[in-house]
């Protein structure tokens, strides 16, 4: 990566993945909250909102875990079948990788410091079913031994003993043990707990501070309270009224009451008795992370919709404090000469996020539709989007209220869409292969032109600043010109790949395009003949690209997770940002060449540093 250029400095992520369990952590020094975004462990403050990123995982993190003292922290990843899936040891305060623990093979599936940080439990997935034990100051394996028996599923909750280093329990589908480590024999010996007639799936489990009893949430809705010495189930509850979607999260107060989190979005203060429910609030999606902030007067909830919601413990009230994507981001936008701004759009929303604080300002939902592409008119009195149920829509950008809707647009979807500088005009492609050119007044769009050549979906529509002549990439393989004013073909350019994106250069006599075959091909618009091609990536389609005002630099972006910043002239990397573990799907330089953006499929946006190039 070095010899490819220097790296890019990651300045902000907006993202969470909420369907880690356990994945949201607010740290005992009660500053910094963590949690995971694709590959890397975010920390962030929770009064600057200052974030440190911790790199050094290849796949997604699948867990996170913090020591009791905050000293250490410790994440799991997810490989692919039969390769080794690697556990990274940090230390919290200097940010640094201390160890690369790797014997699970598939997945880490859980991790649980012990009370005085000797030993680190981690619990593989199910392809590979084993517990092992390391010793955390030698970073090595002290024994592993099978999770769970044979005749029982597999489990998928560990957590270790409030006291005592050498006890620790897991637990998963209808199987509950309590784990003995004997450490002269490098041993560790299970105990296997009864329920009774239940057979029940754990989701979380909870250890008391004195270790006396554990509790177990479960799918079905209900906890479970064991006893830790006789290894019996002593009560369970609530016995009429189960939660909906099962208990996913669990909280131990000081009071003996608790806090539960259901897979239904409910989260509930329950009385420690009979877990009647005393007060309770509703969030958007199940829940997947409870974490308390010192003594739990404050504390914070994750959910699978990937939202984050702060809540103080006496009013009970729920503040949202985060929110992001959780389905692939499909297009960004600038508004004209604009930084501070930017607009998103995936599955059925759109979003306008302020950079500065990187804190959503609007969210525009259109339900069971999906929306490809959007574009901020220049003189920004609306955003248009593309959505594949054949319609174009535009919107307020302030409040977000709909303008007008051009139905069936395109008979299979519009796939990409662009407007003329004069905001007279929308270019709109379409999965059929269309170009349709709109005219937009003041009460009606009517439609002036169809031009008819391309053979498969249109996939970037860029229009040149006087509004004479457009360019569109499809994924047939050919790069069109065309003259809106006579409508009619100007040039075209054949490649064999599947376009996804080009540019113009800004003084419009080059344009650079890319796609499938991982070329960037710089082409001459007078008579489309290609001038040079580069070879833009490694691996992967190249999905994104974007070029600075002056056309001295563009950056690319694909299916190789890398940010890259090149050269124009000389058709070289200068810089490479490593960051996203999901394929990146658009990225754009913002006006004031302060940041990059790039999104990606994983829902994550992230903004890179815009490199000093003089």
């Amino acid at each position: 990566m070095a010899a490819e250029g220097l790296s890019l400095e990651l300045r902000a992520a907006i993202g969470f993945n909420g369907h880690v369990p356990f994945g949201l952590i607010c740290h005992p020094n009660k500053q910094h909250m963590l949690y995971p975004l694709g590959c890397t462990v975010v920390i962030q403050d929770l009064d600057s909102k200052k974030q440190v990123f911790l790199h050094g995982h290849t796949n997604n993190v699948s867990c996170v875990v913090v020591s009791r003292d905050g000293v250490y922290v410790a994440s799991g990843e997810v490989a692919f079948m039969g390769f080794k899936a690697d556990i990274i040891l940090w230390h919290f305060q200097r940010k640094e990788l201390l160890a690369r623990l790797s014997l699970h093979k598939g997945r880490v599936e859980g991790l649980a410091f012990s009370p005085n940080n000797l030993y680190l439990i981690s619990l593989g997935g199910q392809d590979d079913g084993s517990v092992v034990v390391w010793h955390v100051d030698q970073r090595e394996a002290i024994c592993g031994s099978p999770a769970s028996a044979q005749n029982s599923g597999n489990a998928t909750v560990v957590v270790c003993s409030s006291c005592r280093d050498e006890m620790f329990v897991t637990a998963g589908n209808n199987t509950v043990r309590v784990w003995e480590l004997d450490l002269p024999n490098r041993k560790i010996h299970p105990a296997e707990c009864r329920t009774g007639h239940l057979r029940r799936v754990v989701t979380c489990v909870e250890m008391a501070d004195d270790d006396s009893y554990f509790y177990i949430g479960t799918s079905s809705g209900d906890v479970l309270k064991m006893n830790t010495n006789s290894k019996l189930m002593t009560d369970f509850g609530p016995q009429k009224k189960m939660f909906s979607l099962g208990v996913t999260t669990l909280v131990l107060l000081k009071t003996g009451n608790s806090i539960v989190g259901t897979g239904e979005g409910i989260v509930a203060l329950c009385k420690g008795s009979d877990y009647q429910v005393m007060k309770k609030i509703q969030v958007q999606g199940g829940v997947t992370s409870l974490t308390c902030r010192g003594q739990g007067h404050q504390f914070f909830i994750g959910t699978n919709k990937c939202q984050i919601y702060r809540v103080n413990y006496t009013e009970f009230k729920e503040e949202l404090i985060a929110a992001c994507h959780n389905e692939a981001v499909h297009d960004i936008v600038f508004p004209f000469g604009i930084s501070d701004l930017f607009a998103t759009c995936s599955g059925n929303d759109i979003r306008v996020w302020h950079t500065p604080e990187n804190r959503e300002l609007l969210r525009i939902v259109i339900p069971n539709v999906t929306c490809h592409a959007i574009e901020i008119m220049r003189d920004g009195k609306s955003i248009i989007s593309a959505w594949n149920d054949g319609t174009i829509r535009a919107f307020t950008p302030e409040t977000g209220q709909p303008m007008y809707v051009v139905n069936h647009a395109h008979s299979l979807g519009v796939m990409a869409i662009a407007a003329t500088n004069d905001c007279k005009r929308i270019i709109s492609g379409g999965r059929e292969g269309q170009v349709r050119v709109w005219e937009i007044r003041e009460m009606t769009q009517k439609l002036t032109e169809v031009l008819k050549e391309h053979v498969s979906a249109v996939s970037c529509i860029k229009v040149k600043k006087d509004d004479r002549e457009c360019v569109t990439a499809s994924l047939d393989g050919t790069c069109i010109i065309w003259d809106i004013v006579r409508f009619v073909r100007k040039q075209m350019f054949l490649a064999n790949t599947l376009f996804k994106c080009l540019c113009y250069h800004p003084e419009e006599y080059q344009v650079i395009t890319s796609g499938t075959d991982r070329k960037i091909g710089y082409w001459e618009v007078f008579d489309g003949s290609v001038i040079r091609e580069v070879e833009g990536s490694a691996s992967g389609s190249i999905n994104g690209m974007d070029i600075t005002s002056d056309g001295a630099f563009f950056v690319t972006g694909g299916d190789d997770h890398l940010v890259k910043l090149w050269d124009y002239k000389g058709g070289a990397v200068t810089h490479v940002g490593v960051g996203h573990s999901g394929n990146i799907t658009r990225l754009k330089i913002c006006p004031g060449k302060k940041n990059i953006v790039s999104v990606s499929a994983d829902g994550a946006i992230l903004l890179w540093k815009y490199p000093d190039l003089h």
